[in-house]
């Protein structure tokens, strides 16, 4: 069996659809390495027991977390704060060699090939190029490097309260140091960056080897049709639907039929429902009024998210009337009781 590893990493059962999606990506294109993911205590245990059908080796780790504030608070993103979890990855020591790809990835082509990279390779990222994106980078397996890794967090901190700021600190040569260590961007396509040089993503997409769905539209926070089996992609994003639509054909085909209706879902509101809302749904089949109300939920959880379908349920036209049929079916004021002459 192979010493090398694919990791990733679930902080619940909402991360871990990616994490499952992101796995049949690796094995849909013939990977030759082991899957391994790390998970913090909040997985339930259902969806602990998916992983475990899936991944080689399914690990439980404590949650780091920076508590930076302050710096989260810059990026509008308190929840990356949780991120620093991630550095558990160094203590995978029974592998040589592994690269770590967050859960919001999607593997479009064999990349076996990162394996002959060293650490801490990684690619650009598009905010800032001399920093690389910690979405997807190969490195080595240590506990030497977990501890450096852990105390320079504890005496530095992170200049973005998440991991990437951290791991850009400590491994501060990354820009100048070695080019062999500077991944090709199209090993971490961030979909963002197709806004600003569409151009460029129309050139080279048949070349993407990892597309990376950084920020808040995450595939599984769309509106999808359960009886058409099609994602609703926002207009301004057009250009990302047949990767969204891919994503949710590997989720349809092999990912749901192991979901089961035990798991977490929206009725006691716990984090990561939407995985037990999904489990309910029967793909392919007219909406029963159970399927009316588990979309519903998953429709407000994608309005709360930020991705709105303008164009289809939730275009103004569909909105307008559903107010005027509200008020149509308002009931009628109670009739003023006449006034007797001469009361005041």
């Amino acid at each position: 069996m192979s010493t090398y590893a694919w990791v990733t990493l679930a902080t619940n059962d909402l991360y871990s659809l990616g994490a499952l999606v992101l796995a049949y990506s690796l094995k849909r294109v013939s990977t030759a390495h082991q899957l391994a993911i790390l998970i913090t205590p909040t997985v339930s245990e259902s969806m602990r027991n998916k992983l475990k059908d899936v991944f080689n080796v399914v690990q439980e780790v404590n949650v780091l977390d920076s508590q930076d504030a302050a710096n989260l608070a810059l990026l509008a993103r308190p929840e990356l704060g949780i991120t620093f979890t991630k550095i558990h990855c160094w203590r995978l020591i029974q592998f040589e060699k592994c690269v770590f790809l967050d859960a919001d990835t999607l593997v479009l082509q064999n990349c076996d090939e990162l394996f002959e990279r060293e650490e801490l390779s990684a690619a650009p990222d598009v905010g800032w190029p001399d920093c690389f994106n910690s979405g997807v980078f190969v490195y080595r397996p240590s506990l030497d490097t977990f501890s450096k890794i852990t105390q320079f967090a504890l005496e530095k901190g992170s200049f973005d309260g998440g991991d990437q700021g951290l791991l850009n600190s400590y491994f501060s040569d990354w820009a100048t140091s070695d080019i062999s260590r500077h991944l090709p961007f199209l090993y971490n396509t961030c979909s963002t960056a197709t806004y600003s040089y569409l151009p460029a993503f129309k050139q080279f997409a048949d070349r993407i080897k990892i597309l990376h769905f950084i920020g808040r539209m995450k595939p599984w926070l769309l509106n999808f049709n359960s009886q058409t089996r099609i994602v609703y992609t926002p207009q301004e994003s057009g250009y990302l639907h047949p990767y969204l639509q891919f994503w949710w054909d590997l989720f349809c085909d092999n990912v749901h039929e192991k979901l089961t209706e035990d798991m977490p879902d929206f009725i006691n509101q716990e984090e990561g429902g939407l995985a037990g809302a999904l489990s309910k749904l029967r793909l392919g089949e007219p909406r029963s009024p159970e399927q009316e109300a588990y979309e519903q939920h998953i429709r407000r959880q994608c309005w709360e998210s930020g991705n709105i379908d303008y164009t289809g349920r939730d275009s103004f036209d569909n909105i307008w009337a559903r107010i005027s049929e509200t008020l149509s079916s308002a009931p009628p004021k109670p009739a003023e009781t006449p006034k007797e002459p001469g009361s005041m």
